[in-house]
């Protein structure tokens, strides 16, 4: 009787688990670039006074709605961030994201409107990486809020 010696076959699940890594790492370096970008932009707002603020908007909008946007920036990059780090609620950090999109969204239009679509390329990257971590978190951890 002789043994045979057979290579382990590579399933998809064994190929997932290889790439997982990697997309968790890309996530997260993803997220804490948008948490430094969106803690400063909200940071910003919030500071800022609402005349200087608004002077230098391309776009006329109340001073009360962008102290609102600055809140949510500064919530946002909270909520990309505290949920993963402290394996609390972690299905919050997609929500985040959305959140994040939804605001970038907004700016994007906002920036064509008063200046024009190459300034735009900013809100819409941010936007795009934030769309990128939504769906990657919503993937790798199920809405278990």
């Amino acid at each position: 009787m002789s043994a045979r010696i057979t290579a382990p076959v590579e399933t998809p699940d064994d190929e997932s688990a290889q790439r997982r890594p990697t997309l968790s790492h890309a996530l997260w370096l993803s997220q804490g670039l948008l948490a430094l970008v969106f803690v400063f932009v909200g940071s910003m707002k919030l500071i800022t006074p609402v005349e200087v603020m608004l002077a230098s908007m391309p776009v006329t909008l109340p001073g009360l709605f962008v102290r609102f946007i600055g809140i949510a920036e500064v919530l946002g990059a909270i909520g990309l961030l505290l949920p993963g780090i402290l394996h609390i609620r972690e299905g919050l950090t997609p929500l985040a994201a959305v959140g994040l999109v939804i605001i970038m969204s907004g700016a994007t239009v906002l920036t064509v409107v008063g200046m024009g679509i190459g300034p735009a390329l900013f809100p819409v990257v941010l936007g795009l990486l934030a769309a990128f971590v939504a769906y990657g978190r919503w993937r790798l951890a199920p809405l278990g809020v």
